[in-house]
C-alpha cells in the first residue's frame, strides 16, 4: 500500500511539475507575444510618425508654413478623406448592393435628384460666401460640421432603407462639399507664397487630396464590408467633425475684411459682374465643361457596360479579367490619371493655363478617337487614365485663371457658378452614358463622344482666333487714331506718311 501511495505521490509530483513547466512556458510565450506585439506597435507608430513628418515637410515647403498654405493642404486632405468615406458608403448602399438591372433606376434617380436641386441652389452659394468673406474660416468649418450631422442622419436611414433621407443627405453633402471647395479656391491667393504659382499651389492641394481619398477608398470599402455602411457613415461623421475643428485654426488672414456695398462704391450689381467674366475665363470654363461631361459619360458607360458583360474581353469570359477585377483596374487607372494630372500641374509652373486647358481637351479627344477605333481592355484603361488626367489638370488650370482674373469681391460667386456648371455637365454626361450602355455598343458611344469633343475644341479654337483678330484690329485702330491726332512741328495735324521732326512728339 505504501509503495502504491509513493507511486501515486511521485506521479502527482511529476504531473504538477509538468503543469508548472507548461504554465511557465505559456507565460514566457505570452510575454514574448505581448512584447512582439508591443514592438510591432511601436514600429508602426514610428513609421506613422515618419510618414507624418515627411508629409508635413512636403505640405509646408517653399514658405507654405508661413502663409498658411500648408494648413490648407492638410485641411483639404481631411475633407477629401471624409468625402471618400461617404462615397463608398453610399455606393455600397445605393448601387453595388443591387443587381445590374435594378441598379440603373436608383443611380439615375440619384443623379437627377442631386442635379436639379443643385442647379437651383448653386447660384446662391457663391454670393452667400462672398458676403461672409470676413469669416471664411468659420464658413469652411460650418460646411464640415454640417456634413458630419448629415452623415449621422444618413447612418440612421441605412437600416430601414429610407431612400428619401439618403438622397436628401447625399444632396446636402454634395452642396456643402462644393461650398467648401468654393471657399478653399477663393482664399488660395491669400495663402500663396511668393515662390509658388497659383497652378502649382492648386496642384499641391489636389495632389494631397487625391492621395488621401485614394488611401481611404479601399479602407472604407473594407470597413463597409466588415462593419456595414451605417458604421462607415458614423466614422465619416467623426472625421468631418474633427476636420471642422482644424478649419477654425486656419490663419486669420484668410478672412478678408468686408468691403463697402457695391452701390456705395459705384460698382455694377453682382450678377452683372458674373455675366462679364471675360473671354479667358469663359473659354477655360467651356473646355472644362466638355471634359467633365465626357468624364461622367465614361464612368457610367464603362461601369454598366462591364457589369452587363458587354465588352469584348468578357465575352467569352476571360480567365483572369472578370467583372470585379476589370472595375478595380479601371478605377485604379482613373486614380492614377488624377495623380499624374496633379503632378504635371505642379511641374508646369509658369506655363500658360489657357494653353493647358486647350491641350487637355485636345489630348482627350485624340485618345477617345483611338479608343473607339481600337476598343479593348487596355485602350479602356488608357482612356480612363487620360480622362482623369485631363479633368484634374484642366480644372487646376481653370482655378488658376479664375483666381487671377476675377476680383475678390465676386470670386466665390464665380467659383460657385463654375462648380455648378461642371457638376451639371458631369451629371448630364453620366445620364447619357447610363442610357447608351443599354445598347451594349461600346464603339457607338465612344464615337459619339469623340465627335462632341472635336466639335467643342473646334468651336473654342475658332472663337479664340476671332477674339485675337478683333483685338489686333482694335490695336491697329488705336495706333492709327493716336498717329492721326498727333500735331507736327508746325502745329498742324500730323500726316502719318510724313516723318516726325519734333523729338518730343
Amino acid at each position: 500500500m505504501e509503495g502504491g501511495w509513493d507511486k501515486t505521490r511521485d506521479i502527482s509530483r511529476r504531473l504538477g511539475r509538468g503543469v508548472a513547466d507548461a504554465g511557465r512556458a505559456t507565460v514566457r510565450a505570452g510575454r514574448a507575444t505581448v512584447g512582439g506585439g508591443v514592438r510591432a506597435g511601436q514600429a508602426t507608430a514610428r513609421g506613422a510618425r515618419n510618414v507624418g513628418r515627411a508629409a508635413r515637410r512636403l505640405t509646408h515647403a517653399n514658405g507654405a508654413d508661413r502663409t498658411g498654405l500648408g494648413r490648407l493642404i492638410e485641411l483639404t486632405a481631411g475633407h477629401s478623406a471624409g468625402d471618400a468615406l461617404v462615397t463608398v458608403a453610399l455606393a455600397s448602399t445605393v448601387f453595388f448592393g443591387l443587381p445590374v438591372g435594378e441598379a440603373r433606376g436608383p443611380v439615375a434617380l440619384y443623379l437627377v435628384i442631386t442635379m436639379l436641386p443643385f442647379a437651383l441652389l448653386a447660384p446662391f452659394v457663391g454670393p452667400i460666401l462672398d458676403r461672409f468673406r470676413s469669416g471664411r474660416r468659420y464658413v469652411m468649418a460650418g460646411t464640415l460640421f454640417g456634413r458630419g450631422l448629415l452623415c449621422f442622419a444618413m447612418a440612421a436611414a441605412v437600416g430601414p432603407g429610407d431612400l428619401v433621407t439618403l438622397f436628401a443627405g447625399a444632396l446636402g453633402v454634395l452642396v456643402l462639399s462644393k461650398a467648401y471647395n468654393v471657399s478653399r479656391a477663393a482664399i488660395m491667393p491669400s495663402v500663396l507664397p511668393a515662390d509658388i504659382t497659383l497652378v502649382s499651389a492648386n496642384a499641391r492641394v489636389a495632389l494631397f487630396s487625391l492621395v488621401s481619398a485614394g488611401v481611404l477608398v479601399p479602407v472604407g470599402a473594407g470597413l463597409a464590408a466588415w462593419l456595414g455602411s451605417a458604421t462607415l457613415l458614423r466614422i465619416a461623421m467623426v472625421v468631418f467633425l474633427l476636420v471642422g475643428v482644424f478649419a477654425v485654426r486656419l490663419p486669420r488672414h484668410v478672412d478678408s475684411p468686408d468691403l463697402e456695398e457695391e452701390a456705395e462704391e459705384g460698382r455694377p450689381p453682382r450678377w452683372r459682374t458674373l455675366l462679364n467674366v471675360g473671354p479667358t475665363v469663359a473659354e477655360a470654363v467651356w473646355a472644362n465643361v466638355a471634359i467633365r461631361l465626357f468624364s461622367g459619360f465614361l464612368l457610367f458607360f464603362l461601369l454598366f457596360l462591364v457589369q452587363d458583360k458587354g465588352v469584348p474581353w468578357l465575352a467569352p469570359p476571360d480567365p483572369f479579367f472578370d467583372v470585379p477585377r476589370t472595375i478595380a483596374l479601371l478605377a485604379a487607372a482613373a486614380g492614377l490619371g488624377g495623380l499624374v494630372g496633379a503632378v504635371v500641374a505642379n511641374w508646369t509652373r509658369n506655363h500658360s493655363p489657357q494653353l493647358i486647358v486647350l491641350l487637355t481637351l485636345t489630348f482627350t479627344g485624340l485618345t477617345t478617337i483611338a479608343t473607339a477605333v481600337f476598343f479593348g481592355l487596355w485602350t479602356a484603361v488608357l482612356i480612363s487614365v487620360v480622362t482623369a488626367f485631363a479633368q484634374e489638370l484642366g480644372k487646376l488650370a481653370l482655378d488658376a485663371i479664375v483666381q487671377r482674373e476675377i476680383g475678390e469681391e465676386v470670386r466665390s460667386s464665380t467659383f460657385g457658378v463654375v462648380e455648378a456648371l461642371l457638376q451639371l455637365a458631369w451629371v448630364f454626361g453620366g445620364l447619357v452614358g447610363l442610357v447608351l450602355s443599354l445598347a451594349q455598343n461600346s464603339v457607338a458611344g465612344l464615337v459619339t463622344l469623340a465627335v462632341a469633343l472635336t466639335a467643342a475644341l473646334a468651336w473654342l479654337i475658332v472663337r479664340r482666333r476671332q477674339r485675337i483678330r478683333a483685338a489686333n484690329r482694335r490695336h491697329h485702330a488705336d495706333l492709327s487714331g493716336r498717329h492721326a491726332g498727333l500735331p507736327d512741328n508746325r502745329g498742324d495735324t500730323m500726316d502719318p506718311t510724313k516723318p516726325l521732326t519734333n523729338p518730343n512728339a
